[in-house]
This record gives C-alpha cells, sequence and structure tokens, in this order.
C-alpha cells in the first residue's frame, strides 16, 4: 500500500469514475470537494451568531470578529467556509431564520447553482483602426483576412473584430466612418464564407454597423457599452445574436480618471443583473458577461475581478475574460508593454480556473496551448 497527496485542483469527477464509482457517489463526493469561500459584508450580529452554530451544526464554519457572540457591534463581516453540500443544507436552515437570514438563503442557493464551464473558448482580435493599444493587432482589408484565417487554423472559436479604439483616452469616431473602417474586412469575410469556419464578433455599439454585421454572417456582438442601447438589444434579438455585456464605469474618454468602488464585485454583480434583466425584456437569453478589465478600474479592482471571477457565475451566464496584454501586466511586474505575454497567459488562465469560459486575445496560438496543457494538467 502507498498514499499520494493529489493537487486539489484535479477534475474530481472524471477522477472519481476512473476510480468505477457509481453515478450517484461521483455525484456526491464532487460536492464534498468543492469548497465554497463567502465573503458577507454588513452581517447584523443576531444573524452572525446564527450564521455561526448553523454552520458549525452541519461540519461547515462561519469566521467572524472578536467580540460577535456577545454582540459587541450592531454589524460585522464575516467569511462562511463550507463545502457545496453543506451550502446546500445551510441555505434551508437560513430561509428559515431572521435578521434578513432569508435574503441571504436565496444567495447561498445560487451559488449552490453554479455552472462551472466545460469548453473554454479562445477569441482571437482584430482591430481595423489605426489607433489600437497593442500595433499587432491592427490589419486593413487583405491583411485582415489572411490574419484571420491564420488564427483559425491556429485553433481560434471566435474572432472578435473592431473598427474603433476603446482604449483609455482614444477618441471615438461616428458610426459612418467606422463602417467605413470595418465594411472592406466583413465583405471579403462573407464573400469567401469563412463564417463557415468560425464565429465571427463584432465589436461595436452602433446600430448600423451592427446591422451590416449581421446580415453578413456575423454571429456575436460585443458591447462595450453593456447594452445601453435599446437598439443593439433589439438586433440581437431579431437575428439571434449573442451578446457580450461588458461593464464599464464612465467613458474610454474618462474610464481611467480616478475610478472607485465601494465594492467591485458587488457593484459588476448590480450592473449584471440590471442589463441581464433589460436583455430579457427584449427576448435576448444568449449572453456573455465581461467584467471589463481595465475599463474604469484601478489595479486592485482588475486582480480582484479576476481572482474572484467565480462569483459571477451565480448569474448563470458565461464568462469572457480580456486582459490580453493590458497595462496592469506592467503596474505588477514592473515590465515593459512589449514583454506582456507571460502576464497575459498567468491572468488568463486564472479566470478560467475561477469559471471563465472565453478568453479574448491577441496570441492565438500560445492560449490555445497554453489551454490544451491546463486541461491536462487537471487531468
Amino acid at each position: 500500500m502507498h498514499v499520494e497527496k493529489l493537487g486539489n485542483s484535479i477534475d474530481l469527477p472524471h477522477f472519481l469514475k476512473q476510480l468505477g464509482v457509481d453515478g450517484g457517489g461521483v455525484s456526491i463526493l464532487r460536492d464534498k470537494g468543492t469548497l465554497h469561500l463567502l465573503y458577507i459584508s454588513d452581517l447584523h450580529v443576531g444573524a452572525a451568531n446564527i450564521l455561526k452554530q448553523d454552520a458549525l451544526s452541519i461540519g461547515a464554519d462561519l469566521a467572524v470578529p472578536k467580540g460577535t457572540v456577545i454582540a459587541s457591534q450592531s454589524r460585522v463581516n464575516a467569511l462562511l467556509i463550507a463545502k457545496q453540500r453543506q451550502l446546500q443544507e445551510l441555505a434551508k436552515k437560513e430561509r428559515a431564520q431572521p435578521f434578513g437570514l432569508k435574503l441571504l438563503a436565496e444567495s447561498l442557493e445560487g451559488y449552490c447553482r453554479m455552472p462551472f464551464p466545460k469548453k473554454v473558448e479562445v477569441m482571437g482580435i482584430i482591430n481595423a483602426n489605426e489607433d489600437s493599444f497593442y500595433q499587432s493587432s491592427r490589419f486593413q482589408g487583405g491583411d485582415a483576412v489572411r490574419k484571420i484565417e491564420e488564427m483559425i487554423e491556429e485553433g481560434a472559436d471566435i474572432i472578435d473584430i473592431g473598427g474603433v479604439s476603446s482604449r483609455p483616452g482614444s477618441v471615438g469616431v461616428d458610426a459612418s466612418e467606422e463602417l467605413n473602417r470595418l465594411r472592406p474586412i466583413i465583405d471579403a469575410l462573407y464573400a469567401e464564407r469563412l463564417y463557415e469556419k468560425v464565429r465571427f464578433s463584432l465589436d461595436s455599439f452602433e446600430p448600423v454597423v451592427i446591422a451590416y454585421a449581421l446580415e453578413r454572417g456575423f454571429s456575436i456582438i460585443n458591447d462595450i457599452t453593456g447594452f445601453s442601447n435599446d437598439d443593439v438589444i433589439k438586433l440581437c434579438a431579431a437575428y439571434g445574436a449573442r451578446g457580450v455585456i461588458m461593464h464599464m464605469q464612465g467613458n474610454p474618454q474618462t474610464m481611467q480618471r480616478d475610478p472607485s468602488y465601494h465594492s467591485v464585485l458587488h457593484e459588476v454583480e448590480l450592473f449584471f443583473r440590471d442589463r441581464l434583466a433589460k436583455a430579457e425584456s427584449f427576448g435576448v437569453k444568449d449572453v456573455i458577461l465581461d467584467t471589463g478589465i481595465g475599463f474604469g478600474k484601478r489595479l486592485e479592482d482588475n486582480l480582484a475581478l479576476i481572482t474572484h471571477q467565480s462569483h459571477f457565475l451565480a448569474l448563470g451566464k458565461p464568462l469572457l475574460v480580456g486582459a490580453s496584454r493590458k497595462s496592469l501586466i506592467d503596474a505588477v511586474s514592473k515590465s515593459s508593454g512589449a514583454q506582456r505575454l507571460p502576464g497575459t497567459l498567468a491572468i488568463h488562465l486564472k479566470a478560467v480556473q475561477e469559471g471563465a469560459s472565453v478568453v479574448r486575445v491577441h496570441d492565438v496560438k500560445e492560449h490555445v496551448q497554453a489551454l490544451k496543457l491546463w486541461q491536462a494538467l487537471k487531468g
């Protein structure tokens, strides 16, 4: 007999099936192997004491500040530590409790239903403008088509094409100029029927440009304004297109002028809930959520959104992360802009580990390879 310590990141259901565990056992043991760390802020002290006892009674725990048991302060912050099955049991218990715990139970139930992605997709970036922050992503006409064909060969699942820069401080253009930049590329892709080989996404929030692309094989609309324009939602509904709802504080001209949040996770979640309700009111349910790394965020906000990406899985939608070659890499590593690929891979692999199912990238081949290795290491 010998014992081997396995890594916590293995694909536990797959491993259990290899052991020969039956289906019901796989489900039970998978739940026991899933650990949740839930930070609960501004909790009534009475609720904290009840939750602490209920958690302990089922083998979970609640970390609370000193003095909570004697109610030395009326509101406290706490950390709930529970396995999946314990979280389910706790949600049932708290439904009958006072001090707002019934509302907490609803949140716990949401985390119990989190749909962890089974597949990760690589979205390649093509810019048809001359002022995008990464020069090597800029292409025109035939060069753009050749680059797209190269990305398809490298394994891209989606190609995202835009005609206007959204980097901090960038200046927008009118819809006619945006369409003039994109039309030659869109027409060439449509003529060569490349939409049969890969899905095309349009990085735009202009209805006239979006309509032109949707009529010519595009099936995804990547809207950095997060469906602020009803006409964009109506077009997604009319064409059955998937929408990417991105969070941004401010606009590209102003977003990095002293952005601030009380709780970036909570505020981005509230934004998503509002825009998801709006999208569904127009009949659009096929939606991806993008927390908007670098769009009106401080370094600490960007790192929190990446590290805690799984928080947004409770909303029941796929998550996209686009941190490719962004300046936060320099801020952490103190490297130059030309050396951001290693940092990009580190960020995106962490985001995938936390539940992201789409990564928007400049370097398709490198990401496809990294994700294959990541999957193999999970077993």
